[in-house]
């Protein structure tokens, strides 16, 4: 049988089945063996929100999506080359993502009665048989069947064989785009080892569905992509909460501060926790709290006592932390709160992603209570963003908020990861004695950067008392005096306003300087506002593309780029509210464009809403 063999530069595969059929597991194999062959990639997982909605039903769906290619990838792609489908729900949900012509590979044995009835098709109807595919390539396999022909002479159950079956898809797509499997097989061994039976299931699998593109007559068609022409240097596939965690342990090594994580588990921030704890070798203490109040207050107390303090949460944690995020404040300490935003409000969307807490993180505490705001714009810059915001906090003795989203916390994408000897130093410094003159210590006198000293409890003769109530400016002892109060409210906010001096002024992504239309982005937004303008400027377009990182306080010539534009058009996945910032302290009439549908932007709808305003 004669194999065709094609040379493509850029591909997009959906993964998708029932919660419980390994998706997550194959789509994450396949990134990891795509990026060891450097070729540039993008994913976007996507979870059901139910713990384990009723199996084969459209709530149940798991999808992941990668995108690789030969070029640079900023977006996991809007619509898909190939989408693999485990039963009949997976293919409803996702009739959208594919485009025409693309390629549908199905599991049979998904599409019986039962699962059509669970998918809520009408009675009789299979799309698998009435042609309503017609369109796309469809690729039949009784996954299900070959599965645990494969597994005949091993004795275990047929549910335990059934769990392999994801193997026998990623062997199948490994032969057709002409992959080694070494990586996922050592991978096998390294997770079951202990358990041989299992560890010798999942191989042979693999194996049978590699074997069975080289001797099936239904597909003959093999693709290749070649390797992205990226920077040289040692990379690594990452996700946003890794290189959060990474980015965290740097910073601690680097400012010579002990980290303590103060957290208690809600998606989708809870891997940090479960990655921070693997480095205790480290000196890195983790702390599951009782609840969300005792993790940022014992977090609060790590800082109080010389460490590093980090608590992470979602929206509905960040609510529970507000009290004693005003605590914090109040003290004046260093402290990082991170948010992996999520769907709101209340319990709202767990699985997906949103960026509605930015307004949160600006106002969303009693009193005035100002905190820098620090944005991730992709998973690998998780890393050099949170270093940032450990930096700020600890040399500005301010708590700072952190944000991310689901689609940055479990997004994937090729990571040069840095050398420890070329990361910028943290320089921290305690008080550690009396300065000459004085009697005893003044926890609230300042430096010119109106930062209090940072002294740490125990300290012979540095003996002090803060907490929340106001103080009395310079001596820290409880004040209620009408012009003190407003003194302290002032000299708070223009501590965080000062930051402004000791951070990068903003710089364009791409485009001119002046033009038509500017398109200023935060967080998850990056990737497809990069794609739709880059797009656009190669057709001549006047367009421009700013990011933001640093979004409280603002980079300070950011206000005279933003009058360099004919319009700024803020896209957001929210309903509208760094273009509220923005139009309260530039005086600009911005543009918004909002999508709140617990999924990312995609490149496509946003170069037709550019073009409206060029």
């Amino acid at each position: 049988m004669d194999t065709q063999e094609q040379v493509l530069q850029d591909v997009v595969i959906k993964f998708a089945g029932d919660s419980g059929d390994g998706m997550q597991l194959t789509g994450s194999q396949f990134t990891n063996n795509t990026a060891l062959l450097g070729i540039d990639l993008a994913t976007f997982p996507d979870f059901p929100a139910e713990i384990r909605a009723p199996i084969g039903t459209l709530p149940g769906v798991s999808g992941y999506q990668l995108r690789f290619s030969s070029d640079k990838v900023f977006t996991p792609g809007d619509i898909c080359d190939v989408l693999v489908v485990m039963n009949a729900a997976a293919l409803k949900v996702n009739m959208k993502a594919i485009k025409k012509g693309g390629i549908i590979i199905a599991n049979i044995d998904g599409f019986d009665s039962k699962n059509l009835r669970l998918a809520n098709y009408p009675e009789g109807v299979n799309p698998l048989e009435d042609n309503s595919l017609a369109n796309f390539e469809v690729i039949k396999m009784d996954v299900t069947k070959m599965t645990r022909e494969a597994l005949k002479d091993i004795t275990m159950g047929t549910k335990e064989k059934d769990r392999a079956k994801n193997m026998f898809v990623l062997g199948f797509l490994y032969w057709m785009y002409n992959r080694d499997m070494d990586n996922t097989i050592d991978f096998i061994k390294d997770k079951f080892g202990k358990k041989p039976e299992i560890m010798e299931s999942n191989v042979k699998v693999l194996r049978a569905g590699y074997n069975f593109g080289d001797t099936t007559e239904t597909f003959r068609t093999r693709f290749t992509v070649e390797k992205a022409k990226m920077e040289k240097g040692i990379y690594r596939s990452i996700m946003g909460n890794q290189a959060l965690s990474y980015g965290l342990i740097a910073a601690a090594d680097k400012s010579g501060l002990e980290l303590f994580l103060g957290s208690y588990p809600i998606t989708p921030a809870s891997d940090i926790l479960h990655e921070l704890s693997k480095y205790k070798t480290f000196g890195i203490k983790t702390f599951q709290a009782e609840d969300e109040i005792a993790a940022i207050s014992s977090s609060i107390g790590a800082s109080y006592g010389g460490s590093l303090g980090v608590t992470t949460t979602s929206g509905p944690g960040m609510a529970l932390k507000a009290e004693a995020m005003g605590l914090a404040v109040m003290l004046e300490i260093p402290l990082l709160i991170v948010n992996v935003q999520r769907g709101g409000p209340s319990t709202g969307l767990p699985t997906k992603t949103e960026q509605s807490d930015l307004l949160q993180a600006y106002y969303g505490r009693n009193g005035e209570c100002p905190m820098p705001v620090i944005s991730a714009s992709t998973p690998s810059d998780c890393f050099s963003a949170v270093y940032e915001a450990v930096r700020i906090s600890v040399q500005h003795m301010t708590p700072v908020i952190f944000l991310s989203d689901g689609y940055i916390a479990n997004g994937a994408e090729p990571w040069k990861f840095p050398q420890a000897a070329d990361l910028p130093e943290i320089k921290v410094s305690f008080k550690e004695r009396l300065d000459e003159g004085e009697e005893k210590l003044m926890p609230y006198k300042r430096d010119e950067k109106l930062v209090r000293p940072w002294a740490i409890p125990g300290t012979p003769g540095l003996e002090h008392r803060v907490g929340g109530l106001e103080k009395q400016d310079i001596t820290g002892n409880i004040s209620y005096d009408n012009d003190n109060h407003q003194h302290m409210v002032k000299t708070r906010q223009a501590k965080i306003d000062n930051i402004a001096d000791y951070i990068p002024e903003q710089k364009l992504d791409s485009g001119n300087a002046k033009g038509k239309v500017l398109v200023l982005g935060w967080g998850s937004t990056y990737g497809a506002i990069k794609s739709a303008v880059k797009d656009l400027q190669n057709e001549g377009k006047e367009v421009s593309h700013a990011h933001l990182r640093y979004i409280r306080p603002f980079p300070k010539n950011l206000g005279e780029i933003l009058r360099n534009f004919d319009t700024v058009l803020i896209p957001e996945i929210n309903n509208g509210q760094l273009i509220k910032i923005i139009r309260d302290v530039y005086f600009v009439d911005a543009k918004g464009y909002n999508k709140i549908m617990g999924i990312p932007i995609t490149k496509g709808e946003l170069i037709e809403e550019i073009k409206k305003y060029l």
